[in-house]
């Protein structure tokens, strides 16, 4: 009798956990084509489409839809459908119903009104051997999404995973919308784009285009400058000779070669490479976006149906330019390609590609360096400065100048490696970037002349006097300052390697300026005024009332823009120079190193006097201006004056024009009775 009662109660167990075969393990062998199909939906790498028919089953709305899977409401015991047998053994229904709710429904993940619950049945893969053969372990709970169904062992992951999919616009429509419509690639069209216009200019942009981590297609709004700053020092070359070859090695977005091609048309031949497929698809959009034709590409449109319904009528247009794009490592084609111009700008350091950006670029050619790894570059991690620029550096009041000249410095060795010199046009370091321009000078004594520019820095820790370091000079000789002799220990450290040359050509910094009027570029113009006035170490006023003279570069006499005089080059009588005359001129010119600005800068902030009142800061470069000094102001520093005074010079003018905050007497009467102002 006993026995009957067991086999009636086993068979309705039976009934009760009656289960989808493709969830549960039964006890009778699956089919091949079953085994095949479980397999493949378990396993990571394979992201099938989910659909509402296809969900898991631990993806539910509501913990009843979870009760459901198993009858609470009949008798007997009961197995639970998201644990193995081993896990949770066979119980009645109020321990079934705490066990769906405490362990699966309370730590589920929602995303778009679904829970995902976790799940221990195996449908992860397992861990193979160091033999290649599959071992037996205990199965890891894990979270299913409902996405792209990998299955994610971490709650936080899991969280993160989807994140993912909301920053690339995918969701669970995106992915069940493309059932039974094999696609060679995702569909673009159901991103969700921004369109930002720059200098005339169209871009679409991702969601996530501002976090580099998470996007492939980055964009940063606050390198605006940094992209005027390089199209106006592609403009100046592209005056001098035409058609040039030039390069954006990272394009990303493609936003700084469309503007090359768009605004200065037949005078450039832009390539725009970038290593990743999603950038190559992107830049050939935006290409089509602003009516330019990419070379070799598709004439199918790849922009969404948003985007293409805005842009039919300029669709019809005829193409304004043309651009070449390609998917390749910015290395790879600097070595296969020689280009008059190239624009390095990397996430972080760009010192992995200066070699190969050498190799090929022709003479006279330009190169322009972005760097946006400001921790190392502002002392911020000495370690990374040493490891990726061979340079030793402390944090100075001058910070931003000792980036510039790191930077520089590790351009002028990569030239050097390949027989070739360089000429600093510009040298900008903002609070975002330090941004580099150079021309190349091809040939050994040009890079033996560069090299010589390179030289170790002595710098005061106490009072931030600093001066290059001359061959055979004793360390503490070299320092105007008196500051080792009137202080114990060591006071003074050797920074660098540096550059040691001029950082700006003032006849290069002229004609930008004339590029950045000619194309509406408002907001660099008082910064490239500045940098003018910097490279002649002059106030702005004397720059707008002095005459613009001639300009060396590169051995070559500018004439720059001046009223009233159309004529080349006239001696005092009026007549034209002859070519002889003119090269003597240039000579002359280029071995004067007065015309060369003093290096580095002083904070008024930094050197003011406590208990002084300092004077205005343009007061006090008049002051300095008659003292018989050199003075201007800096882009490295809103506070810093660049002069060629030493420190003592600069704190006794200082001293001598800053007023004292309270008198003599009033202090002799507050000692005397102790009472307070």
């Amino acid at each position: 009798m006993e026995e009957l009662k067991e086999a009636s109660a086993t068979k309705l167990h039976e009934e009760d956990v009656d289960i989808k075969p493709a969830v549960r393990v039964e006890d009778t062998p699956p089919t091949a084509d079953e085994k095949t199909e479980s397999e493949s939906a378990c396993r990571m790498d394979i992201k099938p489409s989910t659909t509402s028919a296809e969900r898991h089953i631990s993806i539910q709305t509501k913990l009843e839809g979870l009760e459901t899977l198993v009858d609470l409401d009949g008798a007997g015991r009961k197995m639970c459908p998201l644990c193995p047998e081993e896990k949770f053994k066979a119980s009645y229904s109020h321990k079934l119903r705490r066990h769906l709710q405490n362990l699966h429904w309370k730590v589920f993940v929602e995303f778009e009104g679904q829970k995902m619950c976790i799940c221990h049945l195996p449908c992860r893969t397992l861990k193979s051997s160091i033999n290649g053969d599959q071992v037996s372990g205990r199965h890891v709970a894990h979270y299913h999404c409902i996405v792209c169904s990998v299955t994610i062992a971490r709650k936080t992951d899991m969280i993160s995973h989807l994140k993912r999919h909301v920053n690339k616009g995918e969701t669970e429509a995106s992915y069940s919308g493309s059932i039974g419509t094999p696609q060679e690639e995702p569909a673009l069209s159901g991103q969700a784009y921004e369109i930002m216009k720059e200098l005339g200019t169209n871009v679409q942009l991702l969601p996530n285009h501002t976090t580099p981590q998470k996007s492939d297609t980055y964009f940063n709004r606050k390198m605006k400058t940094n992209r005027q700053l390089v199209f106006c020092s592609l403009a100046v070359l592209a005056g001098e000779r035409n058609p040039l070859e030039c390069l954006d090695a990272f394009g990303a977005t493609g936003i700084m070669g469309l503007q090359w091609a768009k605004h200065l048309r037949s005078a450039v031949r832009v390539t725009i490479t970038d290593i990743n497929e999603a950038c190559v698809k992107m830049i050939k959009e935006n290409s089509e976006l602003n009516l330019i034709r990419v070379e070799g590409g598709s004439s199918r449109s790849l922009l969404g149906s948003d985007v293409a319904t805005s842009c039919l009528e300029e669709e019809a247009k005829a193409p304004i330019a043309s651009i070449e794009v390609t998917k390749m490592d910015a290395n790879v084609i600097m070595h296969l390609r020689p280009f008059d111009y190239i624009h390095l700008d990397p996430f972080g350091s760009a010192v992995n590609y200066l070699d190969a950006a050498f190799r090929n670029v022709r003479n006279l050619g330009i190169i322009s360096v972005t760097s946006t790894d400001t921790s190392s570059l502002f002392a911020k991690s000495p370690n990374v400065t040493l490891r990726h620029y061979g340079c030793h550096i402390v944090r100075t009041e001058y910070y931003k100048e000792l980036a510039a000249r790191m930077v520089v410095a590790a351009v002028a060795r990569a030239a050097a490696r390949c027989n070739k010199g360089i000429e600093v046009l510009m040298a900008v370091a903002l609070e975002h970037f330090v941004l580099v321009v150079v021309r190349v000078l091809r040939g050994p004594t040009q890079a033996d002349e560069s090299a010589r520019k390179l030289r170790k820095l002595v710098h005061c820790q106490w009072c931030e006097e600093r001066i290059f370091l001359k061959q055979g000079s004793m360390v503490d000789e070299t320092l105007p300052c008196s500051c080792h002799g009137s202080l114990p220990g060591k006071t003074t450290v050797q920074l660098g390697p540096l550059w040691a040359g001029p950082l700006f050509n003032t006849g290069f910094l002229r004609r930008m300026l004339c590029a950045a009027v000619q194309h509406s570029m408002e907001d660099i113009q008082p910064l490239v005024k500045t940098l003018i006035c910097e490279s002649e170490c002059t106030t702005f006023k004397s720059m707008v009332h002095a005459a613009f003279t001639n300009q060396v570069e590169c051995g070559v006499v500018i004439k720059t823009l001046q009223s009233g005089d159309k004529s080349g080059f006239t001696d005092q009588a009026g007549k034209r120079k002859s070519v002889e005359e003119s090269g003597n001129v240039v000579k002359k010119l280029k071995g004067d190193m007065s015309l060369e600005h003093p290096p580095f800068y002083y904070s008024i902030h930094r050197h003011s006097i406590r208990g002084m009142n300092m004077p205005k800061l343009n007061k006090f470069l008049q002051y300095l201006t008659e003292a018989g000094f050199r003075v201007s102001r800096t882009h490295f520093d809103p506070t810093g004056v660049r002069t060629d005074a030493t420190l003592q010079q600069f704190k006794s003018v200082l001293t001598k024009y800053s007023a004292p905050t309270y008198t003599n007497e009033a202090t002799q009467t507050n000692v005397t009775t102790g009472e307070a102002v």
